[in-house]
C-alpha cells in the first residue's frame, strides 16, 4: 500500500447536526473530496476518465466514527489505494483532529465502470496506471 495521500479540510457550520456534531452524511463527503483530491494529484481528472469512458464507482463503504468533530475542526482526510487483482480495489481513509485524534476511518471496495457497456472493467489497475501522469501517487 502507498504512503497515503492527505487533505486538509476545515469543518464548516453548516455541516454540523443539532447537537453540534459533524453530520454522518459529511464524512462520505470529505472522504469523497479526498479521493478525487487524490485522483487529481495523480494526474487524472473527470475530463479524462470521460473521455475514457469509464468512471470511478463505489461499491460498498463502511465507516467507524471514532471521535466527535465541530465547526472549526480542521481535519486532514487521508486516502491510499490499496490494489487486488480483479475487477475491485479498496480505498482506506482516514479523518484525522489536528491533534492527531483518529475522528473516523473510512473503508471503501470501489471499481472502474465501462459507461457504455455498464460493466466493471476488467483490470481497474492497469487502466488508473495509464492515465496516471504520478502513478505512485495510486499505489501503482
Amino acid at each position: 500500500m502507498a504512503e497515503p495521500f492527505t487533505v486538509t479540510v476545515g469543518v464548516r457550520g453548516y455541516e454540523t447536526d443539532s447537537q453540534g456534531h459533524l453530520n454522518q452524511a459529511v464524512y462520505l463527503q470529505y472522504a469523497e473530496h479526498a479521493r478525487w483530491s487524490l485522483l487529481r494529484a495523480s494526474g487524472i481528472t473527470q475530463a479524462d476518465l470521460l473521455a475514457e469512458g469509464v468512471g470511478p464507482v463505489v461499491l460498498e463503504t463502511t465507516v467507524r466514527y471514532l471521535s466527535e468533530l465541530h465547526a472549526g475542526d480542521e481535519t486532514a482526510v487521508s486516502c491510499a489505494f490499496v490494489w487486488g487483482e480483479r475487477k475491485t480495489f479498496r480505498v482506506e481513509q482516514t479523518i484525522t483532529k489536528a491533534d492527531g485524534t483518529v475522528a473516523a476511518t473510512v473503508s471503501c471496495v470501489g471499481g472502474l465502470l465501462d459507461l457504455k457497456e455498464r460493466r466493471m472493467v476488467a483490470e481497474p489497475r492497469e487502466r488508473f496506471r495509464a492515465l496516471a501522469a504520478d502513478p505512485a501517487r495510486l499505489g501503482l
